[in-house]
């Protein structure tokens, strides 16, 4: 005896059905699918279904626009003022992140910044967990505590299993599938305290112009970055392009290097940032990396490049001045 088709496969036969058959998704559609599956209304093998699907084709900025919709509208968060959304979910193995310390500066000059990201799930990668206690950046378990964190040290950091556990798992299946999902991507578009700017960092090649039109369909004022290692850090020896979002409409900007090409570091040793940022040591490559993503956060807060390039190089020179 059949019990009818599940309401969620028409999503799985759009995607899947052929090579003639199959189609993107709608935004609308996007936004359906998506509420379902934060909704718990689907079943596990659906879910693997989805995402792989969806990995294989790629996203589209429709497709994204309409799953980050899906997500805002059911975050439980009270109104907390944010200048900057800062999504970590990359992790780090070529470089130390270098933008932590980058973070501490900007904060200490009182901008407001939200760090979020999805735990430690790729080896050999350094994550921004591993370093919250060591650089005091306060790990929160809810909204009330990145509010009061935020008061107090212009500075949180929430998981993204404490908001939205069911995107968490969507990470965590990264080792049952082999992949990662495409909510890798997906949450670095989220801001979901609605801040002045999301910054967000999309490595692939490709995927950063999407991302823009994602932010673009959502409203939301961004900027886009081929950051290193697809963490919020602008790399200062090479040249790049700066993606940005407001109002509705998109815009770009070349930035120059600062330094000749460095190699990459033979290890990475987190103590190293505790040193550098204390003035016990100095890093060619990890300092001007530090002023040009202070830089970055600062032209996400108005300033034009030339600048945001002056006043992050003074903010880190006087980082520990009261």
């Amino acid at each position: 005896m059949t019990t009818g088709e599940h309401p969620f496969a028409q999503y799985i036969r759009i995607l899947g059905k052929g090579k003639k058959g199959s189609r993107e998704l709608t935004g609308d559609e996007a936004y359906v699918a998506m509420g379902m599956l934060l909704d718990g209304e689907i079943e596990d093998v659906q879910l693997g279904a989805f995402l792989m699907l969806l990995r294989y084709k790629e996203e589209t900025a429709e497709e994204l626009a309409g799953f980050a919709r899906a997500v805002q509208e059911r975050v439980q968060a009270p109104a907390i003022k944010v200048d900057l959304d800062w999504p970590t979910y990359a992790g780090k193995r070529r470089q130390l992140p270098w933008y932590l310390l980058a973070i501490k500066t900007l904060a200490r000059s009182g901008v407001r910044i939200l760090l979020h990201g999805g735990g430690q799930h790729t080896d050999g990668r350094l994550y921004t967990e591993d370093l919250l206690e060591a650089l005091d950046i306060p790990r929160c378990s809810d909204w009330e505590q990145v509010a009061q964190a935020l008061d107090q040290h212009n500075l949180a950091y929430i998981g993204l299993g404490q908001w939205m556990p069911r995107l968490q798992r969507c990470i965590d299946l990264r080792d049952t599938m082999g992949l990662r999902s495409p909510v890798h991507s997906l949450a670095r578009l989220l801001n979901p305290l609605s801040a002045h700017c999301v910054l967000q960092s999309i490595f692939h090649p490709g995927y950063q112009p999407i991302h823009q039109q994602a932010n673009v369909l959502l409203g939301q004022h961004a900027l886009v970055i081929k950051g290193d290692g697809g963490e919020i850090e602008v790399r200062p020896d090479t040249g790049g392009t700066l993606l940005g979002a407001a109002s509705g409409e998109a815009w770009e900007e070349s930035w120059p290097a600062q330094i000749s090409r460095q190699v990459k570091a033979p290890t990475l040793q987190p103590e190293r940032l505790l040193s550098v940022w204390k003035g016990e040591e100095g890093d060619l490559y990890g300092e001007q990396a530090i002023i040009a993503t202070i830089a970055l956060g600062l032209r996400g807060l108005g300033r034009i490049r030339e600048e945001a390039m002056v006043e992050a190089a003074r903010l880190w020179q006087e980082r520990h001045n009261p």
